[in-house]
């Protein structure tokens, strides 16, 4: 199944981000955000800029200050799949990497992903770490949307209604009796964000954009007013790394 290309996200760059390689703030837990050919620029950014004050944030990737290998992921406290492309030409830069990332999370890791990272922590294909799998959330059941174009999307979080940036991202379907914290649904009643432990650890993720700051709105031309919800994502990461 493609997916079509993700909007690019907010323009943060590593220097404007503080909580990257800044030496005071090596008390804090390591956060490795993904960047690479699964990504698309500025997804990750977003990320970094979502995560920056609790965590020290630094990139993981093919050409970053942590190359992807078990050993750098053994020094995070949180791994982050961020938004980018297409899911197949995604899982041929990230299966190499699979085993690694499912290891680390079945020792105790934690794994965060954000749109594509929410289909790449599923099944088919992916780093099969949910307790069931990631499908298009466009033309599902009960799904009102039938167009994978940039729009905003309300979905109930934790009792709320919460219009998010959304850009043809996943649902989750879990097991029957899977042992899972589903913190928001869409308007079908699908599983739009979902956290579950993976053997030791945790995986949290969502289809939506909670990371998504004005500018991803003002470039696709789409109304921002309470649609900005970077609470959400916190939300996300605080449920996921929490034990």
């Amino acid at each position: 199944m493609e997916q079509r290309r993700f909007l690019p996200g907010a323009r943060v760059s590593p220097s404007t981000v503080p909580g990257i390689a800044v030496a005071d703030t090596e008390s804090q837990p390591l956060a490795l955000v993904y960047r690479g050919p699964a990504s698309t620029d500025d997804c990750p950014e977003a990320v970094a800029a979502l995560l920056d004050g609790q965590y020290r944030v630094a990139y993981i990737g093919p050409d970053e200050e942590y190359p992807l290998t078990a050993y750098s992921l053994a020094k995070a406290a949180l791994y982050a799949q961020p938004g980018g492309g297409s899911l197949a030409p995604a899982w041929r830069s990230m299966r190499d990497y699979a085993d690694d990332i499912r290891a680390y999370v079945q020792g105790g890791g934690n794994y965060v992903g954000f749109c594509l990272g929410g289909y790449l922590a599923g099944a088919s294909p992916g780093f099969t770490l949910l307790p069931g799998d990631a499908n298009e959330y466009v033309g599902s059941s009960g799904s009102d949307l039938d167009s994978t174009a940039d729009t905003v999307l309300t979905v109930t979080w934790r009792g709320a209604q919460r219009p998010l940036f959304f850009q043809d991202g996943p649902l989750f379907t879990l097991d029957n009796g899977a042992p899972a914290t589903v913190l928001a649904t869409y308007p079908s009643g699908a599983v739009a964000a979902v956290v579950a432990p993976c053997g030791k650890g945790k995986v949290g993720v969502v289809g939506p954009h909670p990371e998504a700051d004005e500018t991803w709105f003002s470039e696709a031309v789409l109304p921002s007013s309470g649609a900005v919800h970077p609470e959400l994502g916190r939300d996300l990461v605080a449920t996921t790394v929490a034990r």
